[in-house]
């Protein structure tokens, strides 16, 4: 094996173990190894030191992504927001409906008075004299 696919190996899994990969999702898998060093799985396989490191590694080890505890926490806080924003939604729709109420019953009321009204409305401010 070369010591420039050594190198890329290398690197590959330094990047994985650091959960900070740059061509694959992150998994600690073996395919995932090989893509991030850009080298088939059979070049790979043919660096028995770098992978009993691997091995050695990655047992019993979760996969580390970047960001996650970041990503955990920005979560938590958009669920906080859309629960208060649903609240203040909720607050919202009530205050229309009864806005709604009372605008059909100002309506009811203006429809009744127009009704019991017959004569004109005399303007205000007008004088009844005219010259």
């Amino acid at each position: 094996m070369s010591p420039a696919a050594q190198k890329k190996l290398r690197g590959a899994m330094e990047r994985l173990l650091a959960g900070t990969p740059q061509r694959t999702d992150g998994r600690l898998t073996k395919t995932n190894l090989a893509a991030e060093a850009g080298l088939s799985r059979a070049t790979m396989n043919r660096a028995t030191e770098i992978l009993k490191e691997w091995n050695q590694q990655v047992t019993g080890r979760a996969p580390r992504v970047a960001g996650l505890h970041e990503a955990q926490e920005d979560n938590h806080q958009l669920r906080q927001t859309i629960v208060a924003l649903r609240a203040r939604n909720a607050d919202l729709e009530k205050q229309a409906q009864a806005a709604a109420t009372v605008i059909a019953e100002l309506d009811a009321q203006l429809q009744a008075a127009r009704e019991h009204h017959t004569g004109p409305t005399p303007l205000r401010g007008s004088s009844s004299t005219r010259h």
